[in-house]
């Protein structure tokens, strides 16, 4: 038994450079709360806040000059009333293109059937 304490306090007091060097890489690498696993997703989350931002603002700047543009002309409020809500005026006709999907000829008919 003593021989087996010899032996490893032997190998621990020979390598113990090493082994204090493995162990810190391990903790500052894994175990801390300040990791580098850490530290990498908050810079992925950064990454995406800070996209995130980017869009709202471009989002901000277009309803600004649109917002911009209402105030300074009375026909943009036709214009707007026009393309988003396809609102009219009494003699002109709306037709509204989609790029949905077209349902099979087979399925609208047994859905016009039931509609029945």
């Amino acid at each position: 038994m003593k021989k087996v304490k010899d032996y490893i306090w032997a190998f621990l007091s020979h390598f113990k450079y090493h082994i204090v060097i493995v162990v810190g890489v391990l903790f500052v690498v894994f175990i801390d709360e300040n990791s580098m696993i850490q530290r990498f997703k908050y810079e992925r989350e950064i990454d995406q806040l800070k996209a995130e931002i980017e869009k709202y603002t471009k989002r901000y700047e277009a309803d600004s000059r649109r917002l911009h543009e209402l105030q300074k002309n009375p026909d943009a409020i036709a214009k707007i009333a026009r393309e988003r809500y396809f609102m009219k005026t009494d003699d002109e006709d709306i037709f509204v293109l989609s790029d949905d999907v077209d349902i099979p000829v087979k399925a609208k008919e047994e859905g016009d059937e039931e509609t029945e």
